[in-house]
C-alpha cells in the first residue's frame, strides 16, 4: 500500500472540472462536500456546483454557508434552498467552466470546479445541458457506488445504472468511487467486505477505482484494520456531513 493511503491522508486528485455521478442515495453529496473541503485546504480555489434538482434532501448547496467559510464558492440552482424539484440552473455554470479551462491553459492549476449531480438519468439529463461545455477540457467523471444501496448491491446493477447515465449526459465515467456505506452504523467490516465490489464495478467499467471512502468514525473503531496492503483501492477518509432534516 503507497504510503498516502497508510496514513489514512489520502485526497482524489481533481481536473480542472469535476463531475460525480451516480445512483440515488449511494452517497454523492457527502462525497463531493468532504472532497471540496480537502481540496480547498491544499490550497485550490475551488467551486462546487449543486447539479442535484431532482432529491431536496440531500444538496450541496444546503451547506453553502461551511462551504463559503473554507473559502468555497457555491453555484446551486435558481430555487435551491426550497423543497421544490425545479430543474432551473444558474446560467453562471457555463461561465465558470470555461473560466477554469482558461485558466488551466494559462498556466493557473488552482482552479477547479466539483459538479455535484442529481442522481440517475434524471441528474444526468440536466448534466448534458453542460457536455459540450465541460469536454471542451481536461475532465473527468466519477460514479459513485454503494454495495449497500438498493438496486446497485452488484456490479452488474451498478454499471447498469452507469450506463444510462453516460447516454443521457453524454459524457464518459472515467473513474469509479467505492463510497459503500450504512451512514452512522458503518464500521470496518462494512467498509472491507465491499473493496471487491468496488474493485469489480471498476474492472468491468474498464476505468481506474479512484477511492474507497472510511468514515472518520469506522476509522476511529479500528485504524488498524485500513493499513493493510490492498491494491484494490486507495482509502479516503470521510466525515458524515450530510445530514437528513429528521436526523
Amino acid at each position: 500500500m503507497s504510503e498516502a493511503s497508510n496514513e489514512m491522508n489520502y485526497i482524489p486528485t481533481t481536473a480542472p472540472v469535476n463531475v460525480v455521478v451516480g445512483h440515488y442515495g449511494v452517497g454523492k453529496t457527502n462525497f463531493s462536500l468532504n472532497w471540496a473541503f480537502d481540496v480547498a485546504a491544499q490550497g485550490k480555489k475551488v467551486t462546487v456546483v449543486d447539479f442535484d434538482v431532482v432529491n431536496p434532501y440531500f444538496r450541496s448547496s444546503d451547506y453553502t454557508a461551511s462551504l463559503e467559510a473554507a473559502g468555497i464558492t457555491m453555484i446551486a440552482p435558481n430555487l435551491a434552498g426550497s423543497s421544490l424539484d425545479n430543474p432551473s440552473i444558474n446560467g453562471a455554470v457555463g461561465t465558470i467552466i470555461e473560466h477554469v479551462y482558461s485558466c488551466w491553459q494559462a498556466g493557473d492549476e488552482s482552479q477547479v470546479v466539483i459538479i455535484d449531480v442529481g442522481g440517475d438519468d434524471a441528474g444526468a439529463t440536466v448534466l448534458g445541458r453542460f457536455s459540450e461545455a465541460i469536454m471542451a477540457g481536461p475532465h473527468q467523471m466519477l460514479y459513485v457506488v454503494n454495495r449497500y444501496r438498493n438496486l446497485t448491491q452488484n456490479p452488474q446493477e451498478a454499471l447498469e445504472v452507469m450506463d444510462e447515465i453516460q447516454v443521457k449526459s453524454g459524457l464518459k465515467v472515467t473513474g469509479i468511487v467505492n463510497n459503500s456505506h450504512l451512514r452512522d452504523q458503518t464500521d470496518p467490516e462494512t467498509v472491507l467486505n465491499a473493496l471487491e465490489f468496488g474493485a469489480l464495478c471498476a474492472q468491468l467499467a474498464q476505468v481506474d477505482l479512484l477511492c474507497t471512502t472510511v468514515p472518520i468514525l469506522a476509522l476511529e473503531q479500528n485504524k488498524q484494520a485500513f493499513c493493510v496492503e490492498d491494491s484494490r483501492s486507495k482509502f479516503y477518509p470521510v466525515k458524515m456531513l450530510v445530514r437528513t432534516p429528521w436526523e
